[in-house]
C-alpha cells in the first residue's frame, strides 16, 4: 500500500527545494546592495560624506561598494519635474564625481548631464510657448471669421481642448529624447566607474 504524506510534509519538501533553488548572493553583490544602502542614507540626510563612508569599508569591498552607491546616485539623476534641476539630482551629480576620484572622464560626462537637465527646461518652456501661440492665434482665426475681435490677453490657449491633447504628445517626445540622452550618460558613467 502506497504511503500518504501529510500536507505538512508535502510543504517541507516544496519548501526545501525552493530553498535549494534561491542563488547564493556572492560578497560582491552584497557589497554592492551595502553601497545602494549607504547613498540612499546619505541622499536622505542621514550620512554626510559618501567617501569618507567608502573608506571606512574593508578595501576588497570597497570597488563593489562605490558601484553600489552609484547605482544609487545615478537613480536620482532625472528629469526635472518643475523649473530647476532639483537639489537631489545636483547632489548626485556632485557625488558621482567625488566618487569617481574627479576623474575627467566623468567630469566631464556628469557636466553634459547637467547641461542637458537645464536645456530639456529651455526647451520645454519653448516649445510650450509655441504651442500656446498657436492654439492662440487658431483661436483667434475663429472668432475673427465669427466677426469678433478679441486681445491675446483675453485668450487663454491651455483652456482649450485640443492644448492638453497637444501638450501631452509633444511633452511625451521630448521626455523620451532627453530621457534617452540621460540614460546614454548614465551608462557611460557605470562603465567608467566600475571598469
Amino acid at each position: 500500500m502506497a504511503e500518504i504524506k501529510s500536507t505538512l510534509e508535502m510543504v517541507m519538501e516544496r519548501a526545501a527545494r525552493m530553498s535549494a533553488e534561491v542563488p547564493e548572493v556572492n560578497a560582491d553583490q552584497a557589497a554592492e546592495e551595502q553601497g545602494m544602502k549607504l547613498a540612499a542614507l546619505f541622499l536622505n540626510g542621514k550620512e554626510d560624506n559618501l567617501i569618507t563612508l567608502l573608506n571606512a569599508q574593508p578595501s576588497e569591498d570597497q570597488v563593489a561598494i562605490r558601484n553600489g552607491m552609484v547605482k544609487t546616485l545615478l537613480r536620482n539623476v532625472t528629469l526635472p519635474r518643475d523649473n530647476e534641476i532639483s537639489e537631489v539630482c545636483q547632489l548626485s551629480l556632485n557625488t558621482i564625481v567625488e566618487l569617481s576620484g574627479n576623474g575627467s572622464e566623468v567630469t566631464a560626462i556628469c557636466s553634459e548631464l547637467a547641461q542637458i537637465l537645464e536645456q530639456y527646461n529651455q526647451h520645454k518652456e519653448q516649445v510650450r510657448e509655441q504651442l500656446d501661440g498657436a492654439i492662440r492665434n487658431q483661436l483667434k482665426q475663429a472668432l475673427h471669421q465669427q466677426g469678433q475681435s478679441v486681445d491675446d490677453e483675453m485668450l487663454n490657449p491651455a483652456m482649450h481642448p485640443q492644448y492638453q491633447e497637444e501638450w501631452s504628445k509633444v511633452s511625451a517626445d521630448l521626455n523620451e529624447q532627453y530621457s534617452e540622452a540621460i540614460n546614454q550618460r548614465k551608462e557611460a558613467i557605470s562603465m567608467r566607474i566600475s571598469g
